[in-house]
């Protein structure tokens, strides 16, 4: 194990799969407890619970059921983990879902799921991290720390998913208003917009029409993997992320350079 987050305690959402399941493994790899939430402890892609890999690797970690659209659900997780460990050094709001559809074919059962899980998950998840570091004190001159999972499809068009778009837009705005509300209070909030990841989930993600779109929008030879956007997180969680707050850094292959 190395020590990058050595002694920090970190709620991940969406800790189950997929780029919050990395972001939880690398976590704990550099010293971390981790509490995982999610809805189910289940990976979709398949394989052992995240916290069973971070046991097997000698790592700390928890796993938590909750629904991050749900306030009570994130307040009841934020005050366990502190009851637990005595304080949050890092929010992790990665949890995300998404309809697939363009604005005509979107039903407004599909808009209300993608923006309660994507856009009010996120604000319940900065919210209730805020008012748990607004009363600790600080370390190496922060607070605490808030990472928030956009996309680069917040910043260009989202072919197919116009509620995904409106949600990932919100993630990066939201992520600018909390850093300079906070600033003074030595909380820091940042973004990391992914572009193509593959996380070996089933369905739209593996769509031959949508894979051959994102392979001619990015000039790196390869599409992401969540290990890629699990060491810029683990960056923006350390306290080698000095004097960066409100950024939204992009883990795209070079997607939006093109």
């Amino acid at each position: 194990m190395t020590s990058l987050l050595a002694g920090k305690i970190a709620v991940v959402t969406g800790a189950s799969s997929g780029i919050g399941r990395a972001i939880a493994l690398e976590f704990a790899r550099e010293g971390a407890h981790v509490v995982l939430a999610d809805r189910s402890e289940t990976p979709v892609e398949g394989g052992a619970p995240t916290a069973d890999l971070i046991a097997a690797a000698g790592g700390h970690a928890q796993f938590m059921r909750a629904d991050v659209g749900r306030w009570d659900d994130i307040d009841a997780l934020i005050t366990a983990t502190v009851a637990g460990h005595g304080r949050l050094d890092v929010m992790v709001n990665n949890a995300a879902t998404y309809s697939g559809t363009a604005l005509v074919d979107t039903q407004p059962e599909q808009w209300d799921e993608v923006l309660r899980v994507n856009l009010t998950g996120l604000f319940h998840g900065c919210k209730r991290a805020v008012q748990q570091m607004l009363g600790q004190e600080p370390r190496a001159d922060v607070r605490g720390r808030i990472i928030n999972l956009g996309s680069q499809h917040g910043i260009v068009n989202c072919p197919g998913d116009a509620p995904y778009g409106v949600t990932k837009a919100g993630a990066i705005y939201l992520t600018r208003q909390v850093a300079v509300d906070y600033a003074k209070d030595l909380i820091v909030c940042n973004c990391i917009s992914p572009g193509k990841i593959v996380t070996g989930a089933p369905g739209l993600a593996q769509d031959p029409a949508r894979l051959d779109y994102a392979r001619r929008r990015t000039p790196w030879p390869r599409f992401g993997r969540p290990q890629d956007v699990a060491n810029a997180a683990v960056f923006l969680a350390s306290d080698r992320a000095t004097y960066i707050t409100g950024a939204n850094l992009m883990v795209d292959g070079g997607w939006l350079a093109g």
